[in-house]
């Protein structure tokens, strides 16, 4: 009798395990929420306590657009003054210097909610977040003399000006924090893209409206609301949103 053919043996591949997607609770979510802001304030609290320690010649830096354009040094007018100011000038500095820590604590608590493909990119994220806000803060500090003498030169020579100590330390310090944030602006139009909330067709389409509402944004963030400081935040903001289209075009977005 005719054997039977045989039939040949397939061993089937064993299925890749699919990743699990873990869920959190919405109290495990303020748990990891309140881990992220603990450690975010005290990388705060710490960068504060280095510029407390090196607050005279810090001052003598930020004061020094000030003098140089009054021959005057700033004035305090209460016991407390010079102490709240050295807070002020901590406090600022302590957010500058613990921005990157924060801004890894942001993209920690977000983290969970992407994809493995979206995750590879914390490091350039956090990278180009932190060259762009130094950045930032290099052209809020080459605007301040400009915007300097635009507002104390509005009353013309018959107002003489006598600036707190208090008021300057404030007025700079916001202005830098500003452009600072301000220069974030191709880093969260980027990660839209990516996160396919937006797409670059619909970036074409409202350039107008993007200019119009940076001009305005430009307008209410920059603390001294000189001409100066609108148009050096709104020019590179507008270039980083013409930018974020080209990136995005390369990402096929």
């Amino acid at each position: 009798m005719p054997s039977l053919p045989t039939i040949p043996f397939i061993k089937k591949k064993k299925d890749a395990p699919e990743p699990t997607e873990v869920r959190m609770t919405i109290f495990e979510h303020l748990g990891e929420l309140r881990r992220r802001l603990m450690i975010s304030v005290a990388a705060i609290v710490v960068g504060a306590i280095i510029v407390y320690i090196f607050f005279v010649p810090l001052l003598h830096v930020m004061s020094e657009p000030y003098q140089q354009l009054k021959h005057r040094r700033l004035i305090a007018t209460g016991v407390a003054d010079q102490f709240i100011v050295r807070l002020q000038v901590s406090g600022y500095g302590g957010f500058v210097l613990a921005f990157p820590i924060v801004l890894w604590q942001v993209w920690r608590f977000v983290t969970p909610g992407l994809n493995p493909k979206e995750k590879k990119y914390a490091v350039p994220f956090i990278l180009s977040s932190v060259v762009l806000f130094v950045l930032g803060g290099v052209v809020g500090w080459l605007t301040l003399r400009p915007a300097l003498g635009f507002l104390l030169g509005a009353g013309g020579n018959q107002v003489v000006s006598a600036i707190t100590a208090s008021s300057y330390v404030k007025l700079v310090a916001l202005i830098i924090v500003a452009f600072g944030l301000s220069f974030e602006f191709p880093i969260i139009l980027v990660f839209l893209l990516l996160a396919r909330v937006i797409n670059t067709r619909q970036l074409r389409k409202r350039r107008r409206i993007a200019f119009v509402g940076i001009l305005i944004f430009a307008a209410v963030i920059t603390p001294s609301q000189d001409p100066y400081s609108l148009f050096l935040m709104a020019i590179p903001m507008y270039v980083f949103y013409e930018a974020a289209i080209i990136i995005g075009r390369i990402l096929k977005r």
